[in-house]
């Protein structure tokens, strides 16, 4: 079990890389740039719900495998942009499938430190949206969460099924599964249906 929660964890930090090195590319960023920000991505939001738990080190600073996963996406994006690009709607599965893992793991692992309900689901919000605030923020452009899709709400969901069942007192494992179903399917549905939220108007 630890083995594949720790693949599945090196598997999502990879797709959040290549975002962010997709994003740097467009925007004419050196190889170092490029590094920056898919590494940024990748890891932003762990390392904030580590900080705020007090899990320190950060996991991804403890182990050498998470930024060189998200180094050597950053290095594939760099030199193979154009085809990442064409496989827009892939990575942007694998991307949804990322936030749901993550935003169950940074819950669930919130709450192993000892953390009420809320909290935790907020912290896992967090695990699953810091990074692309950090990506967005470093290119000087309004983060996407903070727009109408489907992306902060789906984290929220998908954390809080895992800390309703917890509170609950209900097995952990088969919540995690629900929790990242529900928030891949909001993220699904906002990327393939074109669910958001309602936008204020102005007058």
């Amino acid at each position: 079990m630890a083995t594949l929660l720790l693949v599945s964890d090196l598997v999502g930090i990879f797709v959040f890389a290549l975002s962010g090195g997709v994003l740097a590319v467009r925007k004419r960023l050196d190889l170092f740039g490029v590094l920056v920000l898919a590494c940024a991505t990748a890891v932003s939001g762990g390392i904030v719900r580590d900080v705020l738990i007090g899990a320190i080190p950060p996991a991804s600073l403890q182990d050498w495998r998470y930024l060189a996963v998200a180094m050597l996406a950053g290095l594939v994006t760099f030199r193979w942009c154009g085809l990442i690009e064409r496989l827009r709607n892939p990575v942007q599965l694998f991307d949804a499938a990322g936030l749901a893992l993550f935003a169950v793991l940074g819950t669930g692992k919130a709450l192993d430190f000892g953390l009420s309900p809320f909290a935790a689901t907020l912290l896992g919000m967090v695990t699953g949206i810091g990074g692309g605030v950090a990506r967005d923020l470093l290119v000087a452009r309004i983060p996407v969460v903070l727009q109408a899709e489907l992306y902060a709400v789906a984290a929220l969901a998908g954390g809080g099924a895992v800390a309703l069942s917890d509170a609950l007192g209900l097995h952990r494992a088969p919540a995690m599964a629900a929790g990242a179903l529900l928030c891949f399917g909001l993220r699904f549905m906002s990327i393939r249906r074109g669910w958001r939220l309602p936008v204020a108007r102005q007058g």
